[in-house]
């Protein structure tokens, strides 16, 4: 008769007496990650994104602890194991037979006898595994749980848009159609790529995804409370040995790979990590708060990908200190982002200023004087967008490398330092077009008006 055990309702404690046999114990991060893989067998949360450096033992607590463990909470369910090639996943599928194989009597299930392939098995519950490489055939295959551990195998594959759609496409069209209601889905990378499917995911859908990201030197903002440049886990590889691998990996590798940070392969015009991060705004002296907009007015549908409609709350103090207060950032119909302006302007009062881009063309002229009207007891100021992107950005991108720009400490943080860290080859630049727009009303504010005096001719 096999014997009873606490570990099958405690992942934590699954985790450390099965560690502990062979004398290992989880660290400050692995017991984080384990709180959220315990919400997501609850049911507290569906989408988990785990973003951690290689050798952090992320696949060893998901891919093969928590799978085995997953059997004791939900007996009859399927899970699919992908990563990025049929060997990988494999390899994963025959580390978890072989934990289960080796701790049946605390999990209280077996290997179904007539299953041995490490790639696809039972078990005497009623459960059934499956391991696949990514864009690799589900058909006929059901989830309810889907675990995506390492789907980008190399820099090479990574910097392939051709690869980064394949895997995208084989996300949205084979893995998702193949979840049962109620799914979970656990998806475990290294960041690569700004673009890569974690990136996609958190542009497409950001509410959607429970993100865990652990950088290997923590940053200012960190979910396990180290102060700024500890490292992860030092135990295993201590700051020594990291700066040893940025000076060999250089700091785009570094950055994506350990950071969790991915650049473009070009320098990025904006320096994020310059930009000082407060708790409480400063007081707000009237007329020098702007809030900038970038517009735009197409609905998100049928997978596409369309820009966000971005208003950029900055303020100047009278040291000439800038502070980037808040962001506003949708995606709606020209009725709903007509509406977000408005509820927006509310919102922020009447002492800040509205700053709008003006289109080139009467169209352009039309919806200014319009959307002025309906903003009527507000300052509202409207100017033309001339030059490129990066020109119109760089102005303020030289402040922040100056040292002479802050920002509130809010949760729009993430995606408006990851867009600045990829600009100007990022997917999207609406949120640092909103902020030229707002620093170029800041710095033109109390400019005088230039007039042209024309001359009477002799009559």
């Amino acid at each position: 008769m096999e014997s009873q055990s606490p570990s099958r309702g405690n992942l934590l404690d699954w985790v450390v007496t099965t560690l502990g046999d062979i004398d290992q114990h989880p660290a400050a991060h692995h017991r984080l990650l384990v709180d959220e893989l315990e919400a997501i067998s609850r049911g507290d949360i569906d989408r988990l994104m785990i973003l951690m450096p290689p050798g952090s033992a992320k696949s060893t607590f998901v891919s093969v602890l928590f799978a085995a463990w997953w059997f004791t909470q939900h007996p009859c369910n399927s899970v699919i194991a992908t990563s990025h090639t049929a060997k990988l996943a494999e390899y994963l599928g025959h580390r978890t037979r072989r934990v289960i194989v080796q701790e049946t009597h605390r999990l209280g299930y077996r290997i179904a006898p007539d299953t041995r392939a490490s790639s696809h098995w039972s078990t005497s519950s009623g459960g059934e595994y499956c391991a696949i490489g990514v864009r690799g055939a589900i058909a006929g295959r059901r989830a309810d749980l889907a675990i995506i551990d390492d789907p980008i195998r190399s820099q090479a594959d990574a910097d392939s848009r051709t690869y980064r759609d394949h895997l995208w496409n084989w996300y949205r069209s084979d893995l998702t159609t193949r979840l049962k209601p109620q799914a979970r889905v656990v998806l475990i990378m290294t960041r690569w790529h700004d673009d890569d499917l974690g990136g996609r995911l958190l542009e497409q859908s950001p509410t959607e995804w429970r993100v865990l990201k652990l950088a290997a030197f923590s940053e200012t903002i960190d979910p396990l409370g180290r102060v700024p440049e500890a490292s992860l886990w030092p135990k295993w590889e201590n700051a020594h040995a990291l700066l040893r691998k940025r000076d060999t990996l250089g700091e785009r590798n570094w950055s994506a790979l350990f950071q969790q940070a991915p650049r473009p392969t070009t320098g990025a015009l904006f320096q994020a990590d310059r930009l000082e991060f407060i708790d409480v705004a400063p007081i707000l002296p009237p007329g020098s708060v702007v809030r900038g907009w970038d517009l735009a007015a197409t609905v998100e549908a049928n997978g596409n990908d369309p820009d966000w409609t971005v208003g950029v709350k900055l303020m100047r103090d009278d040291t000439g200190r800038y502070t980037i207060l808040d962001i506003m950032r949708m995606r709606g119909t020209p009725h709903q982002v007509e509406e977000r302006i408005m509820a927006t302007a509310r919102a922020d009062g009447r002492n800040v200023i509205i700053s709008l881009p003006e289109d080139p063309g009467q169209a352009g002229k039309g919806q200014i004087a319009y959307l002025t009207a309906r903003l009527a007891g507000h300052h509202v100021t409207a100017s033309k967008e001339t030059g490129s992107k990066t020109t119109r950005a760089t102005p303020v991108a030289s402040q922040i490398e100056a040292g002479n720009v802050s920002i509130v400490r809010a949760g729009w943080n993430y995606e408006f330092i990851e867009e600045l860290r990829g600009f100007p080859f990022g997917r999207k630049d609406d949120q640092v077009d909103a902020l030229a727009q707002a620093f170029s009303t800041l710095t033109n504010i109390g400019s005088p008006i230039r007039r042209t005096r024309v001359m009477h001719l002799g009559r």
